[in-house]
């Protein structure tokens, strides 16, 4: 009997047990089922679609037409002590701390698959450039969840430290692989001519982002229809009940399971409690950025070949380290301190984001960001035609 079942007879048993008893929960719950989907729509729609589409056009574009290459000429000096990887790979880190999820994630596969990055470079920058976007911190965490847009800057301060110090650790990350720079013969690569990239970075974000929303739908009624058959609740007490040495209570279980499984929806769960506890929860949250963002980057990872277990380990840890980060930040910068008053004023209009004020934020912010690369090809272009020129004369008085 034991040769008929093998275990992946078992595994696949519990699988078809799994989607049947899916299905008869939708069978049973339509209406939660639907109300959870028409959440999960308005959340595209409004926040996901306009903020990500700018960033991942923008993205696109930067690796294409090799724009990458010039702030790697400039940020190698830094990128390469600090996190072993070259001086392209620090598009990634940018753009991921601006943009939010998943866009640092989708820059670093796109350097990685078009060789302006070795396979160990682009696993290191996976651990730690897949970080949330100022906008969702500062505004729907910060303002939305705790009333303070100080707590969202305590909270966006943590994340994008914990992420740096990530990057860090994981320069340890095989470490007889050192960062492929231009010295050491430099990743080759050539340019896209610019209407072949545009339109490739246009087509390929708007599937980008269809994939990120399926996969938002899927868990946002997912985590609906196990809340509403008991399924969350009891999970949550057996694992309060596993961690009752550390004062783990069932309610806190339950939000740390909501915020493992999809994001937005385990902050928003932060309504009550104290507030160190919070703050730390919703940290950690924010450094993990829960399964939901998981399997968007693991779509974009397709057949590339690149280590899902890094990027992992990288989020549990950042989580871990931005919950510690905002104890030490918290004594720093009180709540009730009076610093950043102007930016905490300005989130309070960030909460409530509707599809216009978010696509305007998203485009402008963008747009800034590509104007910044821009300013930087021109310059460096100039630098070196003016190295060409001192050089040429130089060779001209030798050789008269």
């Amino acid at each position: 009997m034991g040769k008929i079942l093998g275990r992946q007879h078992y595994r696949d048993a519990l699988l078809g047990l799994g989607l049947l008893w899916g299905a008869c929960a939708l069978v049973l719950w339509p209406e939660q089922a639907m109300g959870a989907m028409g959440d999960g729509l308005r959340l595209c729609a409004n926040v996901i679609l306009p903020s990500l589409f700018p960033f991942f056009v923008l993205s696109s574009l930067v690796v294409e037409l090799g724009l990458t290459r010039y702030l790697g000429r400039l940020l190698e000096p830094v990128m390469a002590p600090l996190f072993r990887v070259n001086g392209a790979c620090a598009a990634a880190l940018a753009l991921g701390a601006v943009g939010g999820y998943p866009v640092g994630a989708r820059t670093a596969i796109q350097l990685y698959q078009s060789g302006q990055c070795t396979r160990t470079e682009a696993e290191r920058l996976l651990a730690f450039c897949n970080n949330s976007g100022p906008a969702f911190i500062l505004g729907a965490v910060g303002a939305g969840v705790f009333g303070s847009g100080v707590a969202g800057l305590l909270l966006y301060l943590a994340h994008l430290l914990a992420s740096l110090l990530v990057g860090v650790l994981f320069r340890f990350y095989k470490p007889d692989q050192g960062p492929r720079t231009r010295r050491a013969g430099g990743p080759q690569f050539q340019a896209v001519p610019f209407p072949r990239a545009f339109t490739r970075s246009v087509t390929g974000s708007l599937q980008s982002l269809l994939n990120i929303c399926a996969f938002v739908l899927f868990f946002t009624v997912f985590l609906r229809i196990l809340t509403r058959a008991g399924v969350l609740a009891a999970l949550a007490r057996g694992l309060s009940a596993l961690l009752s040495p550390l004062g783990l209570s069932q309610l806190w279980a339950e939000r740390l399971l909501t915020g493992l499984v999809e994001l937005s929806s385990g902050v928003t769960s932060l309504t009550d409690g104290t507030l160190y506890g919070r703050l730390s929860m919703a940290a950690f949250m924010l450094g993990w950025a829960g399964a939901s963002v998981h399997c968007q980057v693991l779509a974009f990872l397709g057949d590339s070949g690149l280590s899902m277990g890094t990027y992992v380990a990288g989020k549990l840890l950042h989580g871990g380290l931005s919950a510690l980060l905002v104890g030490a930040l918290t004594r720093l910068i009180p709540l009730d301190s009076p610093v950043s008053l102007y930016l905490a004023q300005q989130a309070e209009t960030i909460a409530q984001l509707d599809f216009h004020r978010a696509l305007t934020i998203s485009a402008v912010a963008a747009w800034a960001v590509w104007l910044a690369f821009l300013a930087l090809a021109v310059s460096m272009a100039r630098a070196g035609r003016g190295r060409e020129k001192k050089t040429s004369g130089k060779n001209r008085r030798s050789v008269l």
